[in-house]
């Protein structure tokens, strides 16, 4: 009998513990989930990631009429570690990938991780990669940070690996909403990542740049048309809508810069006619959208009440109402196939590829008036392709009129530079640091332009012995300063 009892009592007491293991369950915190719902979220981050205007006003395509923008003076001081938030998400999705037997999650998770690793390393330097992200598995809360040129060699690495990942699984991607889970596709848009990643690094010896992107243009797949970029298309739905859409920062005091005004002026590109409106006085006038001498901004370099003073009396063009007034306006690209044009482009003019650059170089503007033609209504007459021929004749656009590598660079550059409106976040502002200064930005006498952001104040407060290490390292000791050079550079 007693036996029984203590059996009894023993039964009860696993029993207890069970219910109380499924009582301490939480099915609100899930701990497992397909990788697809995670994949659908990160998408949507990454890609609407480094847009808003800072870049704008850095990159003298802005002007500010109501106070100080910092971007515009180049007075920024510290930037966010906030991408560290989405790449938790981004190594839960590929261990997730890893549990159900699905590589493509973890490829995806690969470039992921390169393109927010990418940004962070060229905003501030040496940061930490090999140690971060572990702190649910490790407990590792203070990561020690990575040398620069390690951090590039690890990107260029893992996008390897997820080409090759790719390759070698062929199936489709649920959640994906840029691709349609078009596994090619993403092998694609991999591919141009890698080639501009080795771009960024093309004033670096010793690390065969040259070679391995002459590789990749030879034997991997990269995109073959605008249809092909990498980008996300907004839908006239809730919380699908194009992120500017209704802001209204776009009827205060936001107006458009001079130099950028004056640069497509120059150049006579009716994308000026997409990018922005009519001066007041010009409407006024009668003067037709397609002329050029409708169009003036504020100079840059001015104190935002002269500048104010300008606008006030109608003589400054707005950003295009189509900004803030068009539900789905046009995708965020990320890469598309005109900036990979004209990353190949260079790539030719500096002998890394055996290919012709100025036909790179067509390729890449042709491609920016269609991506207009597609998505600019109301505008597609002044960008078809009859006018990109026509624009590309002009002797200042004509590739066969710079005789030198420099002026070649050059061209291609400004390319670029004219096309990241909205657009390419501060990919052409880490271009000109790279090729020496072009395009060049205009500014107030004795103002520098920065090479990087100061760390966040949150790693003094809780990482304080590796930022300072990583910082001694770099600059010297104390110098956390945005005029300090970092190795990409040097």
């Amino acid at each position: 009998m007693k036996n029984i009892l203590v059996i009894g009592l023993l039964l009860i007491g696993l029993a207890s513990c069970q219910n109380l293991e499924e009582m301490n369950i939480n099915p609100n915190l899930p701990t497992e989930t397909h990788p697809q719902l995670l994949l659908t979220n990160i998408e949507w981050d990454a890609f609407r990631d480094y847009r808003g205007t800072s870049p704008l006003y850095a990159l003298k395509m802005l002007v500010q009429t109501d106070g100080e923008n910092t971007s515009q003076y180049y007075k920024w001081d510290r930037a966010s570690y906030g991408n560290y938030s989405v790449l938790k998400n981004v190594t839960k999705m590929m261990e997730e990938g890893e549990r159900i037997g699905e590589p493509t999650y973890v490829a995806l998770g690969k470039f992921f991780r390169s393109y927010y690793f990418y940004n962070l390393t060229l905003t501030f330097g040496d940061v930490p990669y090999s140690a971060a992200l572990k702190g649910e598995i490790e407990q590792n809360y203070q990561p020690v940070y990575d040398e620069q040129e390690m951090v590039f060699t690890g990107i260029l690495k893992e996008l390897e690996e997820a080409n090759d990942i790719l390759a070698a699984n062929n199936t489709i991607i649920a959640g994906d909403i840029i691709y349609d889970g078009d596994v090619t596709s993403w092998r694609k848009l991999v591919n141009a990542f890698r080639l501009k990643v080795m771009l960024t690094l093309s004033e670096k010896d010793g690390m065969n740049i040259d070679s391995e992107f002459a590789s990749v243009y030879q034997n991997e797949p990269l995109m073959e048309g605008v249809d092909e970029s990498g980008q996300l298309v907004f839908l006239d739905q809730q919380d699908n809508r194009y992120p500017d859409f209704n802001s209204s920062g776009f009827s205060s005091g936001m107006y458009m810069d001079s130099t950028f005004i004056q640069r497509l002026q120059d150049r006579e590109d009716p994308r000026l006619f997409i990018y922005c409106t009519q001066t007041k006085s010009a409407k006024e006038a009668g003067k037709d959208i397609s002329d050029f001498s409708a169009y003036e901004g504020g100079d840059p370099a001015a104190p935002y009440a002269e500048v104010n003073e300008k606008a006030t009396e109608g003589n400054v063009s707005k950003v295009n109402d189509r900004y803030h007034k068009d539900p789905v306006n046009e995708p965020y690209m990320l890469l598309g196939y005109s900036e990979q044009q004209l990353i190949l482009a260079e790539a030719a003019t500096k002998g890394w590829i055996n290919a012709d650059a100025a036909m790179l170089y067509e390729s890449g503007v042709k491609a920016s008036f269609k991506f207009y033609e597609m998505y600019a209504e109301n505008y597609s007459s002044f960008v078809g392709e009859a006018d990109a021929e026509n624009y590309l004749s002009k002797p200042i656009n004509d590739f066969s009129m710079a005789s030198t590598e420099d002026e070649q660079m050059q061209l291609i550059i400004m390319q670029k530079y004219l096309q990241s409106f909205f657009q390419l976040g501060w990919t052409s502002f880490f271009d000109h640091l790279r090729s020496g200064g072009y395009p060049s930005f205009r500014r107030p006498a004795g103002v520098e332009i920065p090479y990087r952001w100061i760390y966040p104040q949150s790693e003094y407060n809780y990482n304080a012995n590796n930022v300072t290490e990583a910082i001694s390292r770099q600059f010297g000791e104390g110098n956390d300063h945005i005029n300090e050079m970092t190795w990409w550079l040097k």
